[in-house]
């Protein structure tokens, strides 16, 4: 178990998580830790103690964004209508990464370049709950033939890319996951 931080050592790593968090919404997924030290007003080593690696910062930065798409996958895979389970969870993913740029990140790379133990947890667990629902969708015969985990992941990834072009965010979404939704079902 970790022992809880000093005082000014949380208040460090506040500041880093902060000023990392403003760097990536002002400027975009290019991270460098160096870099947000020096913004912070902290030095690097305090920096690389909190986060040993720019992937450990991203992680920490898309905590609280991956337990609450935890929650609603939770939700999802309880709901007694298969398809509103898909949509449930669709729309979850793709809310909560238009919202959180970190969880994208973490989301769209493969579970090998995890740094903790604790995406890797909330990684499995979510990959368990969205494969429930998927298996009951297909069990009852409500996805397209053929349509893989995978390619709705990559689907999924495309739109919430797709989203982040241009204005109108919000009159776009549920226009654009009734067009995914459209297009992963059977029939």
């Amino acid at each position: 178990m970790t022992s809880p931080l000093r005082a000014d050592a949380a208040r460090n790593r506040d500041l880093l998580l902060a000023t990392a968090r403003a760097v990536l919404a002002a400027e975009g997924p290019t991270l460098q830790l160096n870099d947000i030290a020096r913004r912070a007003g902290v030095g690097v080593g305090t920096a690389y103690r909190h986060f040993p690696t720019r992937r450990a910062l991203v992680e920490a930065l898309a905590d609280d964004a991956f337990t609450a798409l935890l929650g609603e996958a939770r939700e999802a895979n309880r709901h007694d209508d298969a398809w509103t389970g898909v949509a449930m969870l669709l729309r979850a993913l793709l809310l909560r990464q238009l919202a959180d740029p970190a969880l994208t990140e973490i989301l769209s790379t493969g579970p090998d370049q995890d740094a903790t133990e604790r995406t890797t947890g909330h990684r499995d667990e979510f990959t368990t709950l969205a494969r429930g629902v998927l298996e009951r969708a297909r069990a009852a015969d409500l996805l397209r033939p053929g349509l893989a985990d995978d390619d709705l992941q990559h689907l999924v990834c495309g739109v919430v890319f797709a989203l982040r072009i241009g204005d109108s965010l919000e009159e776009r979404v549920d226009r654009y996951l009734q067009v995914l939704l459209r297009g992963i079902r059977a029939g």
